[in-house]
């Protein structure tokens, strides 16, 4: 169970990258860690499963090495890395919305795993607010695609990010509800999808049962 679970959806990388990744999964220290992090990254900024699921290789990478030479050199470069990209979220949305999408729901994804001390990574906290803030501006508040990631992450993280600056966590939120009483052309769906992350922070992060069959048998019909 355990290899199959290793796979980490891998196999869309060639035999090569393929086996770099499988050995930085076990012994990060045999091989170059900022080409692994560029390769994590490439990948998750072009294919939108692999960016939801890159956060646990991180993961798994960073814990092997602080298992065996308790190391962070591959998070040191994870991090330069995810800064540069930080930097050019602008251009990256106007150049291509998908590749934009992918980048917030990997730098999400790692913010949900990657931990120090059982906490998130601080450094984390404020790029991901800021993305998340971009996703509930007008332009985007009209586009579909980013509505759904933005709600998504919100499932996923938003207790954790809650937590860690709930005065950021509020402004976003006058947001969105601005954005759901008061902009027009909306589509039903993104309306559909702001009211339902809207109850789902009153409700403390979960939905009662009836909000739940309600939003869910709409998203389905």
């Amino acid at each position: 169970m355990e290899n199959c679970k290793e796979d980490y959806k891998i196999q869309s990388f060639d035999l090569e990258t393929q086996n770099l990744l499988k050995t930085a999964l076990k012994e990060p220290s045999t091989v170059d860690l900022e080409k692994v992090s560029n390769v994590i990254v490439d990948q998750s900024l072009k294919d939108q499963v692999f960016s939801k699921e890159a956060g646990r290789i991180c993961y798994t990478i960073v814990q092997a090495e602080a298992k065996h030479n308790n190391g962070n050199v591959f998070r040191r470069n994870l991090l330069n890395r995810l800064q540069l990209e930080f930097v050019a979220r602008e251009d990256t949305r106007l150049r291509s919305l998908q590749e934009w999408v992918c980048f917030v729901t990997f730098i999400c994804n790692v913010f949900d795993y990657l931990k120090v001390n059982n906490m998130p990574m601080v450094a984390l906290v404020h790029p991901v607010f800021d993305c998340l803030l971009r996703l509930a501006q007008p332009d985007s508040l009209n586009n579909e695609e980013e509505v759904d990631c933005l709600v998504l992450q919100l499932h996923r993280i938003g207790d954790q990010l809650e937590k860690m600056d709930g005065q950021k966590m509020d402004e976003l939120f006058y947001l969105l509800r601005d954005g759901f009483l008061l902009q027009e052309g909306l589509s039903s769906m993104a309306r559909l999808l702001l009211l339902e992350i809207l109850e789902f922070r009153a409700g403390g992060w979960m939905l009662s049962d009836t909000a739940q069959k309600y939003y869910y048998s709409e998203v389905t019909d």
